[in-house]
């Protein structure tokens, strides 16, 4: 009987009592359903939720964490028509709702995964490099859901003129994508960062960049959006959120963070309207797709830290940790090669 290939992967592993870490095995590489493609990763994107789904025990033992990749199709089921093999994609996975139990070895971290064709998106040819390609899936999505969706912002974007929103940790990757696609509809957005970062945010369209820690920041963001009533915390640690609601006008608004179960929103001031965004609801199988799109225009991707092989993950968890990661999202490069090529921008629609 010959053996199931194998390949390469990070899997979560417990050495109880010690805190669950991740460790380089050979698992079964997954075989693609009809509706599916299996794919060969040749960048994977670092997302906290990745840091915070091992610390926090979110998946169990023998899950492969990783949600954003770019890889080339090896394998096609036989329902699929919008791919080929050859093709370069990139998207995320369910990290959380998939891989949580029945379907270990989904995740980004490892050299293949599986891409269900209604939710990944073809690479363009050229304009962007895989590394830029595999930060933008699940950062774009958190920030287009947070803005836009009903569950959480819910901002008009049919009556976008005058209004401002807010977006706490503008130089984030879910923050530089926020900020675009809020002035792709109009918006007029405010942001905060450290000073180093300030002229980068302005380059992706914030019209106000102010320092985060400064002790005058709630007044400067209410001089110059004295009506401002949306507000996006890209970071969702214990000040953000409640700074943030101190500049809404009258001290009421409408909030979203990122952080799962409202975290650290327990001090924002008492008009405020909380929501926490979770990118995860927007792709589950039974739902329709068709009442969110993405216009056209230009989205630039985030800026990437490349580093080398899936061995410097635990490095670069850790970086996550000490709070070191700043203006960049760290990548993953699997296959050399391709890490080589440049890209600036890329402009195509994508429907979810």
């Amino acid at each position: 009987m010959t053996a199931s290939p194998t390949m390469s992967a990070l899997v979560v592993y417990e050495d109880s009592p010690q805190p669950l870490r991740l460790s380089k095995e050979r698992i079964p590489i997954p075989q693609p359903d009809k509706t599916q493609v299996l794919v060969k990763i040749s960048h994977a994107a670092q997302n906290p939720t990745d840091v915070q789904s091992l610390d926090n025990h979110a998946c169990g033992e023998g899950a492969v964490l990783g949600c954003d990749f770019v890889g080339e199709i090896v394998e096609v089921g036989s329902s699929v028509r919008r791919y080929a093999k050859g093709n370069i994609i990139h998207r995320w996975n369910l990290e959380l709702t998939e891989m949580k139990g029945e379907t270990p070895g989904l995740g980004a971290y490892s050299e293949y995964t599986l891409a269900d064709e209604r939710i990944s998106y073809p690479v363009p040819g050229r304009n962007i490099s895989r590394e830029q390609a595999s930060t933008e899936p699940l950062a774009a999505a958190t920030a287009w859901l947070a803005l836009f969706s009903k569950d959480y912002l819910s901002i008009d974007r049919n009556q976008q003129k005058g209004i401002s929103v807010l977006v706490w940790g503008g130089s984030s990757s879910v923050g530089l994508y926020a900020i675009q696609l809020a002035t792709m509809y109009g918006l007029e957005v405010i942001t905060t960062c450290s000073p180093k970062h300030a002229e980068l945010v302005r380059s992706y369209g914030a019209r106000h960049a102010f320092d985060y820690k400064d002790d005058q920041v709630v007044d400067k963001i209410k001089e110059v959006a004295p009506t401002l009533s949306y507000a996006f915390d890209t970071i969702g640690n214990p000040e953000s959120s409640p700074t943030a609601s101190r500049a809404f006008q009258g001290e009421t608004g409408s909030l979203c963070t990122v952080r799962p179960g409202k975290a650290n929103t327990e001090k924002v001031t008492s008009g405020t309207r909380i929501t926490d965004v979770l990118v995860w609801t927007s792709f589950l199988k039974d739902h329709t797709y068709g009442e969110f799109k993405w216009p056209k225009g230009v989205l630039k991707p985030s800026h990437s830290k490349l580093r080398q092989g899936l061995d410097s993950a635990p490095e670069g968890f850790q970086e996550y940790r000490n709070g070191e990661i700043s203006g960049y999202k760290i990548v993953y490069a699997l296959d050399y090669i391709h890490s080589l090529r440049a890209g600036v921008a890329f402009s195509y629609p994508i429907v979810i």
